[in-house]
């Protein structure tokens, strides 16, 4: 434990070197700007909108660009052959970009409570962007590691967002109005997302909030299994074995 801890806080330095927690107050920024521009005073239905955008797409981006930065800097190499377990390399940089999706949820979440009306359950959102980024950071763990540049993880994150999320925020949005799609896109990540940080407002049936919670955690662990063994042939190619 104590590994990782140092590890962490590694993490952290190394995104605010990289400008990279900049870029993500930058983005937070952005959102309020949005929010700020808006005519509308209750910005409820509009906040999870937002975090969901952030927490999906954000945490993909921010995995791929501290370890493209790293491999630049020849940082990476140094790291992967020190006395750390994958695991905690994993958890590390996972736990790291979840602290920049909360620091972004907080900044949205304060301006919203001060400047706006908002009724949403803030530890609820803060639980939801927790798993959802988690998820997402893994996803972004993959991409990277069947990408040769940023450039190209980038597009990859872009067909993940047009598979996967484009059309779920079509249906949050009500532009997808059949129910039969509507089922159909339960079996993807970004709607059990979706679905937890809508229920924060408290109008989605528990039995939605708990599939969507198990579906997470499951295939979070999943995921983390496919990354594991994936990282062993990134650590061989990297350490130039």
């Amino acid at each position: 434990m104590n590994s990782f801890t140092v590890l962490f806080s590694g993490e952290l330095q190394r995104m605010r070197k990289y400008n990279i927690l900049t870029a993500g107050i930058l983005v937070a920024l952005l959102w309020v700007g949005v929010l700020f521009f808006t005519k509308i005073d209750d910005i409820t239905s509009m906040v999870p909108l937002v975090v969901f955008i952030d927490s999906t797409a954000m945490s993909m981006v921010l995995i791929g660009a501290t370890m493209f930065y790293e491999k630049q800097e020849g940082t990476i190499r140094t790291i992967l052959v020190s006395p750390i377990s994958k695991t905690e390399y994993i958890l590390a940089k996972t736990f790291a970009n979840i602290t920049s999706n909360l620091i972004t949820l907080v900044l949205i979440y304060a301006y919203a409570k001060i400047f706006k009306e908002i009724n949403l359950n803030f530890f609820g959102l803060i639980g939801s962007v927790i798993l959802i980024a988690f998820f997402h950071s893994l996803v972004g763990f993959i991409l990277t590691f069947n990408t040769k540049d940023f450039t190209e993880m980038l597009m990859g994150m872009m067909k993940y967002t047009f598979i996967f999320t484009i059309p779920v925020l079509l249906d949050h949005i009500g532009f997808i109005k059949n129910e039969t799609i509507d089922k159909i896109l339960h079996i993807v990540p970004t709607k059990a997302s979706a679905i937890l940080l809508e229920a924060t407002g408290g109008e989605i049936d528990s039995g939605k909030i708990w599939f969507s919670i198990v579906y997470l955690v499951i295939a979070s662990l999943v995921l983390f299994i496919i990354v594991m063994k994936k990282f062993s042939d990134f650590q061989v190619k990297e350490s130039g074995e």
